[in-house]
């Protein structure tokens, strides 16, 4: 087993989590805030925030869509090693990380049904930077509005189309992340 995929996980698997999880909830709860999220160091191609995410909402019952480059030997053997996560195709998925352009179109992700809207994927989106200018966003969370690069601002105006259900979104980038639920009001 190589060495870069038994390091690169959380040194302090119980602080570092609860951090990640903290900030991951932080960035869910305020849509458009961009959060420092640490502790894992991934192979590339994933950035250090996905790979936090990753560690710290993935275990052997989350299987994981790996989409355009991020399908790679490494990327395969860390999850596996630190998280024990299946990873399957895009229909089965309850997480997909990649760029956006590997991981649209959207329509083979599950958007969960009527009796369970809550069996929805999450799309972790590897984005090139993260700011907040662009598109802005409004809905619960958000006193009055906030903004955010978006990589496809249709895309996410059409999932909010469908509330309640749709997927939901985390935009990674470097140590940073923001989430978009689908609650969230693209404007």
């Amino acid at each position: 087993m190589q060495a870069e995929t038994l390091s690169g996980g959380f040194a302090d698997p119980a602080t570092q989590s609860a951090h990640a999880f903290r900030s991951v909830m932080e960035a869910m709860a305020r849509p458009g805030t961009i959060h420092d999220i640490s502790g894992a160091a991934p192979p590339a191609p994933l950035s250090n925030a996905a790979g936090a995410v990753l560690l710290t909402l993935c275990d052997t019952e989350t299987p994981v869509y790996l989409a355009g480059e991020m399908d790679c030997a490494a990327v395969r053997a860390w999850l596996a090693f630190h998280t024990g996560a299946p990873v399957t195709g895009p229909s089965q998925c309850m997480f997909a990380v990649g760029t956006w352009s590997a991981l649209v179109p959207l329509s083979p992700y599950a958007i969960g049904t009527a009796e369970y809207p809550d069996r929805s994927a999450t799309l972790i989106v590897e984005h090139p930077a993260l700011t907040a200018s662009g598109v802005t966003l409004k809905g619960p969370g958000i006193k009055t509005s906030a903004s955010l690069s978006l990589p496809d601002v249709q895309a996410f105006h059409d999932n909010h189309t469908l509330f309640p259900l749709g997927l939901d979104f985390i935009l990674t980038s470097g140590d940073r992340l923001a989430a978009l639920p689908r609650s969230t009001e693209v404007q």
